[in-house]
């Protein structure tokens, strides 16, 4: 298994669109860090994921697909547009997928390629939020939207049983 991490939406979305993919192992939610200029700590997620089942260039064009990806809204700070990586290998794949796909944006793409310092862990009744409560308006409103992209977008790369409330 590998690991990479994700930030750029709430740690409730991201997690739930992480979970509901073939290939992946663990999703850990909670605050990341990096090294460099973005010290602070963001919203995010460490997926961990079988090469052999998903690729990191599929799970970087779910990640810009299921939040605004070319958006600089002001809360970037809370929700950086991260791919944290955990490793020099991973950087110049991510920076190749995201590359690739900038075609398929209007506007440019704002994610950064960040090296991962520290996480922090979300609390304890946090952990796993939608699939523990997916009739919570939030879920309803927010979480929802997004996996239905996630099913449309890339229905092959779904664990359907997962998602089988949402319908096809």
């Amino acid at each position: 298994m590998q690991q990479i991490g994700f930030g750029g939406s709430c740690h409730w979305c991201t997690e739930a669109i992480f979970l509901s993919l073939k290939g992946v192992g663990q999703v850990l939610q909670g605050w990341i860090a990096s090294d460099g200029d973005n010290t602070s700590f963001s919203e995010a997620v460490i997926v961990e994921f079988d090469v052999e089942v998903i690729s990191l260039e599929t799970l970087i064009a779910v990640h810009l697909y299921t939040h605004s990806c070319t958006s600089t809204h002001s809360m970037r700070g809370k929700y950086r547009s991260a791919v944290y990586i955990f490793g020099e290998g991973q950087a110049a794949q991510a920076e190749a997928a995201i590359l690739k796909l900038q075609s398929d944006f209007d506007e440019p793409i704002i994610t950064q390629v960040l090296p991962f310092k520290e996480f922090k862990p979300n609390k304890e009744e946090y952990l796993d939020y939608y699939y523990s409560n997916p009739d919570k308006p939030f879920c309803q409103n927010i979480v929802n939207p997004k996996l239905r992209v996630l099913l449309e977008r890339f229905g092959d790369s779904v664990d359907s049983e997962r998602l089988n409330h949402l319908g096809r």
